[in-house]
């Protein structure tokens, strides 16, 4: 019986001409596409490395060090509470260390430690990396143009 099932399944398999309904539908490309982003973006950080999330937050501290744990979130796309696990993950490494803002004590800066800023720069290269060989077929004015489309993508955002 289970032969019959696999056979079954090959000749629907094979009879498949037309494009599947999905393939018209950007949202489901986009997630595809995505997927296969994610996947090569963990085998360039190693199992060590930082997850697509934790890997942003500490771009940004490093980059704008003394944001508050708010301001992070905003800049992130989500919630204070979400952003708590990765601060606590970034701390936990030894990356980042919470601070207080003079003046409002209820309030958290963040600031990258130096063994943060060497983190971020090593990962950053090997993110660099990892898009370069990903994008190697699309050519310079087709980077820019997918870069242009997120944008505006991300600009429509309600």
């Amino acid at each position: 019986m289970a032969s019959l099932r696999k056979t079954n399944r090959q000749t629907e398999d094979e009879t498949l001409v037309e494009t599947p309904d999905l393939e018209e539908f950007i949202g489901y490309n986009l997630k595809r596409a995505y997927v296969i982003v994610q996947a090569d973006f963990r085998r360039a950080l190693g199992e060590d490395g930082f997850a697509p999330r934790v890997f942003s937050a500490l771009s940004l501290v490093v980059q704008y060090p003394n944001v508050t744990q708010s301001g992070l979130a905003r800049m992130l796309g989500i919630e204070r509470s979400g952003l708590v696990a990765i601060v606590d993950e970034l701390e936990g490494r030894g990356l980042l260390k919470r601070t207080n803002v003079p003046g409002d004590r209820r309030v958290q800066a963040l600031v990258p430690t130096n063994a943060g800023a060497k983190a971020y720069a090593d990962a950053r290269a090997a993110v660099r990396s990892h898009e370069e060989r990903l994008l190697s077929n699309l050519n310079d004015d087709e980077k820019a143009t997918l870069m242009s489309l997120l944008a505006k993508i991300r600009a429509s955002e309600v």
